[in-house]
């Protein structure tokens, strides 16, 4: 594999990508949903940012619009290989997040997690990063308290289909921790809600983007179950807010710390107001119930909000409103590419 120099020419550094830039801020999973915003708004915050990403679920399109800015570049590398990239602060992304993603093949899933934080870490002790960790409200399972607090130690099972997911951010959330207690790193680790907004992929299976996407073709909205499982909502721009905000809080504070809306709707819900922003005829029809998945989903935001002074600001339909007009325009142009 080659490797970055700062000269802009390329060594051979034992197959491990090597990149000189003091100052910078490394996004693993760069061109994934989440990591493109952060990439995005961290660029026009002034910051030198380096993208890295395996694009296995991560899209170049998420970040074609950002390649023309000389403070942004692009490093295609898998975490579960090591890497060695001279940054002040790391952002850890890198992993399939959606249930259709992260069982397609889970192996791969829990062994990104795991060694990505590793190698991760292994980074960050070598250049004195700050790491800020992408966990999330999976850790707590399918919950027996809600709201769900960070004190909680959640309610997982480690042999079902989605465990693959859950023990590997439990699992990477320890090796944090441990390389803090052990090594004296930074971490600060923040636990994600359902986020929603642009760039989800139309198939990446996620509730807010299937309810969407079928809403607009006028098909069936699938429910999983009774559909009286609830989910919390966040818009992307409020958790990234959310994210710059942690890693910007003094070395006291490392998490882990909730962040999602605490706004707690039904499944069912969630696909009236869908189908109502979209003027759609689809139908709401049932399917039999996931396995493991979890009955409610709510954050408790008191860390958050004491620790960040944040809390989100965009309201539910509003910041549909907005993905609804993504994916119109999404599968407009693939209607368009298809009869090319």
């Amino acid at each position: 594999m080659r490797s970055f120099v700062p000269s802009g020419g390329y060594s051979e550094a034992k197959g491990i990508p090597v990149l000189r830039d003091l100052g910078t801020v490394l996004v693993n999973g760069g061109a994934g949903f989440l990591g493109s915003h952060l990439c995005e708004r961290l660029l026009l915050r002034g910051h030198s940012v380096i993208c890295l990403d395996n694009f296995s679920t991560g899209r170049r399109a998420n970040v074609e619009h950002l390649a023309s800015n000389a403070r942004f570049r692009i490093i295609e590398h898998d975490v579960r290989q090591p890497f060695d990239i001279e940054a002040s602060l790391i952002f850890n992304f890198a992993s399939p997040a959606s249930p259709p993603d992260y069982q397609r093949d889970p192996v791969a899933t829990l062994l990104t997690n795991v060694l990505g934080a590793v190698n991760t870490l292994d980074c960050a002790r070598k250049t004195g990063a700050i790491v800020v960790q992408s966990s999330t409200s999976e850790v707590y399972g399918d919950p027996t308290q809600t709201p769900q607090r960070e004190s909680y130690c959640g309610n997982v099972n480690p042999i079902g289909p989605r465990a693959c997911y859950d023990e590997g951010k439990r699992s990477a959330e320890t090796l944090l921790f441990d390389y803090h207690r052990t090594y004296g790193i930074d971490i600060k680790v923040g636990r994600i809600f359902n986020t929603y907004g642009p760039r989800m992929r139309l198939d990446d299976g996620r509730v807010v983007s299937n309810f969407i996407v079928q809403a607009l073709r006028n098909a069936d909205l699938t429910i999983y179950g009774d559909g009286q499982q609830t989910r919390s909502f966040c818009y992307v721009d409020d958790l990234v807010e959310g994210f710059l905000r942690f890693s910007a809080a003094g070395n006291a504070c490392h998490g882990p710390i909730n962040l999602g809306n605490p706004g707690e709707f039904t499944v069912r819900r969630l696909a009236e107001i869908i189908r109502d922003l979209t003027n759609s005829r689809s139908r709401i029809v049932h399917l039999p119930a996931v396995v493991d998945d979890p009955r409610q989903r709510r954050p408790d935001i008191s860390r958050a909000m004491t620790e960040l002074g944040w809390q989100p600001r965009i309201e539910l339909e509003a910041g549909l409103a907005r993905t609804v007009e993504y994916f119109d325009g999404l599968l407009a142009g693939t209607a368009r590419a298809e009869a090319v």
